[in-house]
């Protein structure tokens, strides 16, 4: 079995020096490096069945303040609901020693792309630089269904965009309406 891993941020007000006013014991301001943006709102992590040939399908979503870090929320609410199998994901999720330890009790597999190692001499970077390349370039290939099952889902449903929101009991009736909707659509069709 094979897990696709990623977050996706929903926006409740953007801007680097803006104060987000909405739903704020939920939500936190945070920085998408993806989009290259800072805002205000939730982050809803995914954790997918890779399925070949089409988007993969939720196993898991959670919804995080926009300031938590990915790695935490998923070590903290996923990893221990996984088992015996290979999980796919960011940078931002390799985490070498607690990732031992999982690979021996419940053999869980990570694969990341490569991080730059600090600290190590530019002769073995260089030496090393086409291994770990390859090695990245496999990896995101094989994660790359979750971007698109993330923008399959804004484009049906614009999840992403809750600046309309004006409450916390209406920016969750937003989210998990529209998840709903998307996993409808998604297991009829």
């Amino acid at each position: 079995m094979k897990s696709l891993v990623d977050s996706m941020p929903i926006i409740t007000c953007a801007g680097k020096n803006t104060v987000g006013k909405v739903a704020t014991e939920i939500t936190s301001k945070g920085y998408c490096s993806t989009k290259n943006m800072y805002y205000f709102g939730l982050k809803l992590h995914a954790v997918a069945f890779r399925r070949k040939g089409t988007i993969p399908f939720p196993e898991m979503l959670i919804l995080s303040a926009a300031d938590e870090n990915d790695s935490t929320v998923f070590k903290r609410e996923c990893v221990g609901n996984l088992n015996n199998r290979e999980i796919y994901a960011d940078k931002i999720y390799s985490d070498i020693p607690f990732y031992k330890e999982t690979k021996e009790s419940q053999k869980l597999e990570l694969f990341t792309p490569v991080k730059a190692i600090k600290g190590e001499s530019p002769e073995i970077t260089k030496r090393e630089k086409a291994a770990r390349d390859l090695f990245s370039t496999a990896v995101s290939k094989v994660r790359q269904p979750i971007e698109s099952l993330f923008n399959w889902l804004n484009e049906k449903t614009n999840i992403q965009r809750a600046m309309k929101v004006r409450s916390t009991s209406g920016l969750l009736l937003h989210t998990m309406g529209k998840i709903a909707i998307a996993l409808i659509t998604l297991i009829f069709n």
